[in-house]
């Protein structure tokens, strides 16, 4: 027992780490890559292991040993024997199952009612051949609910394309050079069907996986045919036993049915490569300033092309705001040099995605397109909106324009703000799976609870650094966060309190003594240039008619929204009025402090976004005031939205607003101790 270690380990998986012990900040840095913040309280902050929290961490290259390891160095009490078991087993998930590439099959494409005939009846030959071999020569036809072995036939009532998949290991395919006695192969259309590997070296992983209901539909057990694939693999020979086959169009979602089963995959299929661009990026800017790629950054990008062999090339890259994303994304287009698709949140995002390639990179106006509601044009470099994509005509209707992801040979598709993949686009990523593509987000928290459509989708975390981290070598800003608590009119109260609890939310979210504070705030720091963010826009309306500065809503017209934010970037605005739109992706340097008047509920992902709206590098300290109602709902959504900024190790201080002399307690500029957490 070392009690001036920070870290309580305990049997059901939670670490409490204690933010007033000596090692509490290297603690909380450690525990980052593996461990997910639940609560930070001012004392106690809570920490859980959960399975995709160590898959994110294995696929980046840190063990199940780094871990244990880890809370060993920190834990006051010894570590619980069941914890390290339960670290071993299930970081040792990831990579028993295997993804490898399969063979090319024809199939018809319109079979005649003969050759449907002729079908079945050379399967149900090949099955009963097949039922007096060994098991390792193919073995008895079963079915794959029903203790299915490895080596076993195809299930009867699929298709020929899946009974031909369930015979690779013979070879009998359609162009094999067989002759079809029963039907004349002229009468009917072929295609050819690309077929994959899933392959385990465990018999118990495969007869778990063979059996589940939901994996059945799209997995046929065979035996991997070496001398049919084109693309070798090194194999085990058990792994050469227990295998499955599926269809290249599977591929995403076979990997999301078992990761919800907690088996994800490992996809080890090498990459396609699309058409090649020339693209460099510069080292002095249009514009006449020098540039260069961090180190950092030049490791994000290099940590997520590797060797562009197999297992390389997809996967998402976690940097604070203000980090310089889009560098990193643009450092790997410079690495692949092909055409590249980029989709973002907004038209002012994908404005700026143009401008930064255009000022940084060789491209010509020429080579670059924008694909938004506006224009939608397709060239070598594409910027398009999450928006566009998934509009749609009619409510049940298909979404027309996700047409662009075939429209060229992309190599690269970059998800900007990857954290906010709306749920349609899911289905799209879940075909493109043989495309390199890369996620940039700031935080891979989703309050849907779809973060592991994330990994088995756009792929696992490459890189991470924690923000405090870049704060102290200075590649973002340093700020201050402070909540300011504040009483709910006596008018409101019967009101709020005979309201459900949306309506509570939004009467403490509007509370007008919001105003006379934001005012006092800004009236405070006439040097810094100001937002006001927040969710409700009759709120920001009114604030910005009382102060007579621009507003940028959802309505506000693009050009006018691009003229207003150029306007603040130049010093001719001090103050910016914005709703949600400025969220994300959006480039706002100057910007020194945030004024959150009201939020999405307890949005944690927004909370952070928000924050990096101010963290740009600059001289003067940052400041992030929320305002909050006291003794509402709005507190305990405010909490809830801390925690992820908390695991960065920012720190909130609290602020009780009655009058208006309580502000000047900001200007004492107290500091808060290293490590400190937030008092909820």
């Amino acid at each position: 027992m070392q009690f001036d270690n920070p870290l309580i380990v305990q049997s059901d998986r939670t670490l409490l780490l204690d933010v007033h012990a000596p090692l509490a900040a290297d603690c909380r840095n450690d525990l980052i890559p593996f461990a997910e913040l639940e609560r930070s309280p001012e004392h106690l902050h809570t920490y859980r292991l959960t399975p995709l929290s160590l898959w994110n961490a294995t696929s980046a290259g840190f063990t199940a040993e780094d871990a244990v390891e880890v809370l060993k160095k920190y834990a006051r009490y010894d570590v619980p024997q069941s914890v390290v078991m339960w670290i071993s087993e299930t970081a040792g998930r990831f990579g028993k199952l295997r993804l490898l590439p399969g063979i090319k099959v024809r199939v018809p494409l319109k079979p005649s009612k003969e050759m449907e005939a002729g079908v079945a009846e050379r399967a149900n030959v090949q099955g009963a051949e097949s039922a007096s071999g060994s098991e390792g020569d193919g073995g008895a036809s079963a079915s794959a609910g029903e203790n299915s072995e490895p080596g076993k036939q195809a299930k009867p009532g699929q298709s020929e394309s899946d009974q031909t998949a369930g015979n690779l290991q013979n070879g009998k395919t359609a162009d094999s050079g067989q002759t079809d006695s029963v039907a004349n192969p002229a009468d009917c259309q072929y295609i050819e069907e690309q077929y994959l590997y899933l392959v385990t070296a465990y018999r118990q992983v495969f007869l778990e996986i063979a059996a589940n209901p939901a994996a059945k539909k799209l997995l046929t057990p065979c035996t991997y045919d070496e001398n049919a694939v084109t693309e070798k693999a090194e194999l085990s020979d058990d792994e050469k036993k227990y295998c499955f086959s599926l269809k290249l169009t599977d591929r995403g979602t076979v990997k999301q049915v078992l990761l919800k089963s907690l088996w994800p995959v490992k996809d080890e299929i090498q990459l396609e490569d699309g058409e090649p661009l020339d693209f460099s990026l510069r080292e002095t800017t249009n514009k006449g300033a020098s540039f260069e790629i961090r180190d950092y950054q030049k490791a994000a990008a290099q940590a997520l092309v590797g060797n562009k062999g197999p297992g390389t090339g997809f996967g998402t890259i976690v940097l604070p705001c203000g980090a310089g994303k889009t560098i990193v994304g643009m450092q790997v287009m410079d690495l692949l040099k092909t055409s590249t698709l980029i989709i973002t949140t907004n038209i002012s995002a994908v404005h700026q995605w143009i401008q930064e390639l255009l000022d940084k990179s060789n491209l010509k106006p020429e080579q670059i397109a924008e694909y938004t509601g506006e224009n939608k044009e397709i060239k070598e470099v594409t910027v398009a909106t999450y928006q566009v994509l998934t509009w749609r005509p009619e409510k049940d209707g298909p979404y027309p324009h996700f047409s662009i992801f075939r429209e060229r040979k992309w190599g690269l598709i970059i998800y900007d703000e990857v954290h906010m993949l709306p749920a349609p686009v899911f289905r799209v990523v879940a075909e493109l799976q043989a495309v390199r593509r890369v996620g940039l987000t700031a935080t891979l928290v989703r309050e849907d609870g779809c973060e592991g459509f994330v990994f088995s989708l756009v792929g696992p975390k490459r890189y991470d650094v924690p923000w405090k981290e870049l704060e102290k070598t200075g590649w973002i800003a340093t700020a201050e966060c402070v909540e300011i608590r504040l009483d709910l009119p006596e008018s409101q109260e019967v009101d709020y309190a005979v309201s459900v609890a949306r309506v509570k939310h939004r009467i403490a979210s509007e509370n007008p003594k919001k105003f006379e504070i934001a005012k006092a705030l800004i009236k405070m720091y006439p040097e810094d240039k100001i937002l006001v963010i927040g969710q409700y826009i009759s709120q920001l309306e009114k604030i910005a008619e009382d102060l007579k500065v621009p507003i940028i809503t959802g309505k506000t017209p693009n050009q006018e929204r691009d003229k207003i934010y150029a306007d603040f970037r130049a010093g001719k605005i001090h103050v910016l009025i914005v709703s949600k739109v400025a969220n994300f992706a959006i480039d706002l340097p100057d910007a020194s402090i945030a004024i959150q008047i009201s939020g999405t509920f307890g949005s944690r992902q927004e909370e952070a976004q928000r924050l990096g709206r101010i963290l740009r590098p600059k001289e003067r300290t940052s400041r992030f005031f929320t305002l909050i109602t006291r003794n509402t709902v709005e507190e305990d959504f405010g909490s809830n939205r801390q925690k992820f900024l908390a695991e960065q190790g920012y720190s909130y201080r609290i602020l009780r607003y009655s009058e208006p002399e309580d502000l000047d307690e900001l200007k004492e500029n107290i500091a808060l101790p290293e490590g400190c957490g937030s008092a909820f």
